[in-house]
C-alpha cells in the first residue's frame, strides 16, 4: 500500500435472510463513527476465524456461524492515535448470524444496522470492502450463497 509492512486482521460480515432478502450488519466505528464490519488484530488463543467471530460478539452483539474460507481480502489504512497510517489487509468471512443480544461488550460505543448488501456497499468507504458486499449482492440476487 505504502511500501510499508501491512498489517493482518480478520472480519466478520454478518448476514441473515429476512423476507426471502440477504441482509449485511454494518456497525458503526469507534472513534470515526465511519460504517465498518467487526474486525480485529489476530490473537494468540484464536484462529482467524475465531478472531472474526468474537469480534462479531464483541462489537455487534453477534452470535451465530463463521464460514470456513474467507469471501475476500480488503485493504485499508488504520489510522493509529500517534496520526501514523498502518496499512492493514483485512481477511472477510461470512457470519450467519443466529442470535442478536440486547447487551454486548461494546454497546454503549457503536450502532448496529441491518441493510442490503448493496446499501450496505454505499455505506462502507473501504474500496475492496465495497467489491466484497457488491459481489455478495450479485450472489444473493443469484441465490448462489
Amino acid at each position: 500500500m505504502d511500501g510499508d509492512v501491512t498489517e493482518r486482521q480478520y472480519a466478520a460480515i454478518p448476514i441473515r435472510v429476512r423476507n426471502g432478502h440477504l441482509q449485511v450488519m454494518l456497525i458503526t466505528s469507534r472513534e470515526t463513527r465511519r460504517w465498518v464490519v467487526p474486525k480485529g488484530w489476530p490473537e494468540k488463543k484464536l484462529n482467524a476465524r475465531g478472531v472474526a467471530a468474537n469480534e462479531a460478539f464483541e462489537e455487534a452483539g453477534l452470535i451465530g456461524t463463521i464460514h470456513k474460507k474467507p469471501i475476500g481480502t480488503f485493504h485499508y489504512f488504520k489510522v493509529m492515535p500517534s496520526g501514523k497510517r498502518l496499512p492493514c489487509a483485512v481477511d472477510a468471512y461470512l457470519f450467519e448470524v443466529e442470535r442478536e443480544l440486547e447487551d454486548w461488550p461494546e454497546k454503549g460505543q457503536r450502532e448496529r444496522r441491518w441493510v442490503s448488501p448493496s446499501e450496505a456497499a454505499l455505506m462502507v468507504a473501504e474500496g475492496g470492502l465495497v467489491s466484497i458486499l457488491l459481489s455478495l449482492a450479485s450472489m444473493a440476487a443469484h441465490e448462489d450463497l
